[in-house]
């Protein structure tokens, strides 16, 4: 069965089987009935020769070659080393083999031959039905506008094996985070759950909210008429525009609150702050009567610096 002679070393069984059982593995043969039969034969015949004790008891003929105990002779069991009238391990025929045999062998190096076939340590089980294994993960990284994240989206995103999926972005996501989608991965062997998607977002900067926490900045341009007189003006918030007051009289730098306006925060359940900061625009072109009224204009005012120029030096 496994193509050895009845002389075969450890080493040479060893080898023997490892090639047999990356051969013929389920997971390399799905639906391949004969495969499977096949990988149970060599894996019980291992069972047998790769123990060194149970290969004395079978010369001796106290078991057969499905290990099981017998009272005397070798019946038609068959001969492991296929002289005689059966089969076995070394490349006889398979004789009264039934497809069953456990056990482990005596190497200490036997958990890298299924590491060879699962990707990982000390998996199968030889001679009996393979575990229920679950599917591998799959790893995505999706990159997302900033008001994407903030307000929540839907991305249509292909896979690296082809599959399409809906990746739902839940509000206020922030850069870096990793959603995960249970049972959307690789499909699980043998009545195994499916694995996971693991998708890592990174958020695009946004050229005029800027995140801080779970609040946002924004600066907002006001004209001169505006700062001075007092105005109504409309600013944008991740939820949409709103109308803000501004007092007359605003200066540059004044900075208004609105609460709630910010990000939300998924575990607290509770929304960030919009603060809202004044910056003063002047015309793009010269005004020739602006100019006119600010050279005639008689008003005092403090130096705008002095507390700087203070506090700096």
């Amino acid at each position: 069965m496994l193509g050895v002679g009845r002389q075969a070393s450890a080493d040479e069984i060893r080898k023997a089987y490892r090639k047999l059982a990356k051969q013929y593995h389920p997971d390399r043969n799905q639906g391949n009935k004969s495969a499977e039969d096949r990988f149970k034969a060599v894996s019980a015949a291992f069972d047998i020769v790769g123990d060194e004790e149970k290969r004395k008891r079978f010369d001796r003929g106290e078991i057969d070659a499905d290990g099981n105990e017998r009272m005397s002779g070798f019946g038609r069991g068959g001969n492991p080393f296929g002289n005689g009238g059966g089969g076995g391990p070394f490349g006889g025929r398979t004789g009264g083999y039934r497809g069953q045999g456990g056990g482990s062998g005596n190497f200490d190096d036997i958990g890298d031959i299924f590491a060879d076939l699962f990707g990982q340590g000390g998996g199968g089980s030889r001679g009996r039905a393979p575990r229920a294994q679950k599917g591998r993960d799959i790893r995505y990284r999706l990159t997302v506008d900033f008001l994407e994240a903030a307000r929540g989206a839907t991305k249509r995103v292909s896979l690296p094996d082809g599959k399409t999926i809906d990746v739902n972005i839940p509000e206020g996501l922030r850069d870096g985070q990793t959603l995960r989608l249970r049972g959307r991965g690789n499909p699980g062997s043998y009545g195994g759950p499916a694995g996971d998607v693991f998708v890592e977002v990174s958020v695009r900067s946004h050229p005029h909210f800027k995140a801080d926490g779970d609040d946002l900045t924004i600066d907002v341009p006001v004209t001169l008429k505006e700062a001075i007189l007092g105005s109504k003006v409309e600013i944008p918030t991740p939820g949409g525009a709103v109308a803000i007051r501004v007092p007359a009289n605003t200066s540059s730098g004044t900075t208004f609150r609105l609460r709630g306006k910010g990000l939300k925060n998924n575990k607290k359940g509770t929304h960030g702050d919009l603060l809202a900061r004044t910056r003063i625009v002047l015309p793009e072109e010269p005004d020739a009567a602006l100019e006119a009224f600010v050279k005639d204009w008689q008003g005092k005012q403090a130096d705008p610096r002095e507390q700087l120029m203070r506090e700096a030096s």
